[in-house]
């Protein structure tokens, strides 16, 4: 298994996320670290604790659709149930043995960019200049 193309996939998911605008962004962002948490529940092996983590995973889902940085937790803690499953349990694709690992490495992309408040691409570059600009490392109205 690559241990390149789960970043690539991360990175992928995170641009195609940045397209949309806010506040939907980070509502179907919120969705999407639910669902995730609810991925294992037909056969991750791990019996009650599947239900448990899913108990978790949506309360910080729900959370997460007024929080970034909910959503963020929500990826780490999805990272932290792939490595159990790549090490005790059931992949999260079953006819892929290393699918729990690639999840593990996919993830904390995904949550670092929630971490960082979900910015687009746009958003980031605006906060960047600005930063330069208050630094003085670059003056005002100049490109």
């Amino acid at each position: 298994m690559s241990y390149v193309a789960p970043i690539f996939v991360g990175l992928l998911y995170v641009l195609l996320m940045s397209l949309l605008t806010e506040p939907h962004r980070r509502r179907l962002n919120a969705v999407m670290v639910g669902g995730a948490g609810a991925a294992y529940l037909s056969g991750g092996g791990l019996g009650g604790w599947e239900f448990a983590f899913t108990a978790s995973a949506t309360y910080v889902a729900y959370r997460g659709l007024d929080s970034w940085t909910f959503i963020g937790v929500g990826w780490l803690l999805h990272t932290g149930w792939d490595v159990v499953h790549h090490l005790k349990g059931n992949p999260i694709v079953p006819f892929a043995h290393d699918s729990s690992l690639g999840c593990a490495i996919c993830d904390p992309v995904i949550a670092v960019w929630c971490l960082g408040g979900g910015r687009s691409p746009r958003e980031l570059w605006r906060g960047a200049r600005r930063a330069r600009v208050e630094s003085g490392a670059l003056r005002p109205g100049v490109r």
